[in-house]
């Protein structure tokens, strides 16, 4: 795994999604939905725990080597990063469609299959910004999923009516000023 990134790039890993998430669920709160409980936040080692949990068997591992690791690499050689990143993001969605019909995986109960790939698609080109920025490390996307997967449960705001849609939108407006900003071919800021 390539350690040798730019630092700075530990800013959007471990805050970016923290804070749309969050703000996500603020706005919900502020358009009348009840604030769901968020016990992590009353006792931080559970935030610790749960990133490891998280990291180890909740997806990222399994699934970035994969993701990006293999598909995202072969896919940008023949297409540019943007399309690249809506294709995969179609198959990391439906890869994920089982979950909702699983006993226990109460996260998906509030989102439509379509919003969640659509979700999906939207995230994809952030990992594939976060990806293409980091020279191509696994690590940084591996931190990125867990990150992105702990927001959720710090701040559950697809446990609102409104926040699955707010953070829908929150990540559309994000990534279309990386897009502006980075360009779509490559989604690397030129030099």
């Amino acid at each position: 795994m390539d350690y040798s990134f730019n630092k700075l790039w530990f800013i959007p890993i471990f805050f970016l999604m923290p804070f749309l998430v969050g703000l996500s669920l603020l706005l919900a709160v502020l358009l009348g939905d009840p604030l769901p409980e968020l016990f992590a936040l009353s006792q931080p080692i559970i935030i610790v725990i749960a990133f490891f949990y998280i990291l180890f068997l909740g997806g990222p591992l399994e699934e970035e080597f994969g993701w990006r690791g293999y598909a995202l690499d072969r896919l940008q050689m023949k297409f540019n990063a943007l399309i690249s990143s809506v294709i995969l993001g179609i198959i990391w969605g439906l890869w994920h469609i089982p979950l909702f019909f699983m006993p226990g995986q109460d996260i998906y109960r509030n989102v439509p299959i379509l919003g969640f790939i659509a979700g999906a698609v939207f995230l994809s080109i952030l990992f594939t910004w976060i990806y293409n920025n980091t020279g191509g490390s696994i690590l940084a996307v591996l931190l990125f999923h867990t990150t992105s997967n702990l927001a959720q449960f710090v701040f559950p705001a697809i446990a609102t009516t409104w926040g699955g849609l707010i953070s829908v939108i929150l990540n559309v407006v994000v990534v279309v000023i990386i897009i502006f900003v980075y360009g779509a071919k490559r989604m690397i800021r030129e030099k």
